[in-house]
């Protein structure tokens, strides 16, 4: 089925006195739509519409661009914004503006705005507001990522394959692995830890889907790949090429994911056995890894944490260490946030992008993930239909009841009021539409009902039951054909009369 969607990003443009361009085409306020075509596949286009308002600031506005920093400003034009999921608004200040620093002409915020210094006139803006339009809400490759069950490799960005399919829930663990617990006693306060670093970025995706998390420790857990010894550095490495290795032989420790409802993102700490410490990674190139640390595409991460090695020889085993949760959560948030997508693209030199803070992701953020979640959603919706409708065609006889109809009936409209949301620029609205189709298309499909082994064709039929009644109906047929015969033999026979 060929699917047409249309992503409609409301946009504001707000001038500060002093900002607007003379080559305006007509006075403000002013509306203006520009809408782009995004090539995806033979089944699928999208088209991207930005319907921009442009205005004037409002008082409130221009005493909150008043503030010292760009960092102050943000935060105080934050409650003046549209809440509006997906949406966008630039505020352009003045050439001179001693908000922005020098040479830096774009200052993207925390929220869903950024600060554009003026110059140039019309045409230098509107590359600058594509540029960020490109940054804070989706490009061609997110949406070809999302969609990349349809899409060849060649229009995916080398990170596509890398982010965790959309899902309802996901289900995150943090295990220690102590290979040698009769050297080292390892204490780590992952509670703490995990409410201090890991909930705020959860709380804030949890528009995004359920999360779970659960920790372990376990003891005598070895990786599968003997480290190499170095001598100059005296130390063992780990190469690049022999990380894959590593995580078969550990996962099978891990408890099953299989188990589960939901993807399972594994986050791994490893403090190396005492013979093979002090333990590194090496990249590609050979030149060690800074944060001595991988991940693996869509199942998680490991980190390993070097203990010191006591000097004087009397030290008494095991050793006790206190593991620096600060250092492990940085490695852990930054390829929490790659498994989803939320790596920070190469921006040009005059963009300035402020850091999330302790809540890991920006509100556009969000956005992008919600942008691409919703697109994704709506294509599984599409191919698990698909999937189901030839499923039924080729069982002539299955037996189609109520609620599996009505919840394809109900997927369907999911998915088509989550299309007419994202056109209508509801981006939030669609997200939940678009969660909603995918439940019931997968309830649907995955109904016990419509198993496919519970209906045989029927030359199976035959084949199976045939050699069962062949044996008994022989004596039936021989008989009925005994009682034919006799009946025909006494039409024959006169019939005597006294």
């Amino acid at each position: 089925a060929f699917v047409q969607f249309q992503l409609t990003v409301p946009v504001a443009v707000v001038f500060a006195p002093g900002s607007v361009p003379r080559d305006l085409p007509r006075p403000l306020p002013f509306r203006d739509v520009q809408e782009m075509e995004i090539p995806v596949n033979l089944r699928t286009s999208v088209m991207s519409r930005y319907e921009t308002v442009y205005r004037s600031t409002t008082a409130q506005e221009n005493i909150a661009l008043n503030a010292a920093t760009a960092q102050e400003a943000d935060a105080a034009l934050h409650p003046l914004q549209d809440a509006l999921l997906g949406s966008l608004t630039m505020y352009v200040v003045p050439e001179t503006s001693s908000l922005l620093p020098q040479g830096i002409s774009v200052y993207v915020g925390k929220h869903r705005s950024a600060l554009v210094r003026a110059g140039g006139g019309l045409a230098t803006l509107h590359s600058r507001l594509q540029q960020l339009t490109q940054v804070m809400s989706f490009t061609s490759s997110s949406i070809a990522a999302a969609l990349s069950d349809g899409v060849s490799d060649g229009q995916l960005g080398p990170d596509a394959r890398r982010h965790l399919k959309s899902s309802l829930g996901y289900e995150i663990t943090f295990s220690l692995l102590n290979p040698d617990p009769k050297s080292h006693t390892v204490d780590w306060d992952i509670e703490d830890a995990v409410n201090h670093y890991v909930q705020p970025v959860l709380d804030k995706l949890s528009l995004v889907a359920n999360f779970s998390v659960d920790s372990q420790i376990l003891y005598y857990a070895v990786l599968g790949v003997t480290p190499r010894f170095d001598k100059e550095s005296s130390s063992f490495l780990l190469s690049a090429h022999s990380l894959p290795h590593v995580i078969n032989p550990v996962e099978a420790r891990l408890g099953s994911s299989a188990a589960s409802l939901y993807p399972v993102l594994n986050f791994l700490l490893y403090v190396p056995e005492r013979s093979h410490s002090p333990l590194y990674i090496q990249d590609k190139d050979g030149a060690p890894v800074s944060t001595n640390a991988f991940h693996s595409p869509r199942w998680g991460g490991i980190m390993v944490y070097n203990v010191e090695t006591p000097a004087s020889p009397q030290a008494s085993f095991p050793l006790h260490v206190d593991v620096d949760m600060v250092r492990v959560m940085e490695v852990f948030l930054s390829q929490l946030r790659l498994l989803f997508g939320l790596s920070r693209e190469e921006l040009p030199t005059e963009f300035l992008m402020e850091s999330p803070g302790n809540e890991g992701l920006a509100d556009w953020e969000l956005d992008r993930l919600l942008w691409a979640h919703t697109i994704e959603n709506i294509a599984t919706v599409s191919t698990t239909l698909t999937s189901l409708a030839q499923l039924l065609d080729k069982i002539g006889n299955i037996v189609i009841k109520d609620d599996v109809a009505s919840e394809v009936y109900q997927a369907v409209a999911s998915a088509q009021s989550a299309m007419a949301k994202l056109a209508a620029g509801h981006l939030h609205s669609a997200f939940q539409a678009s969660k909603e189709a995918v439940t019931s298309s997968e309830r649907a499909f995955f109904d016990p009902s419509l198993l496919h082994l519970l209906y045989f064709p029927d030359d199976q039929k035959f084949a199976i039951y045939v050699p069962l009644f062949l044996p008994v109906s022989v004596p039936i047929l021989l008989s009925l054909a005994k009682i034919v015969r006799e009946a025909r033999q006494r039409k024959k026979e006169p019939i005597k009369m006294d």
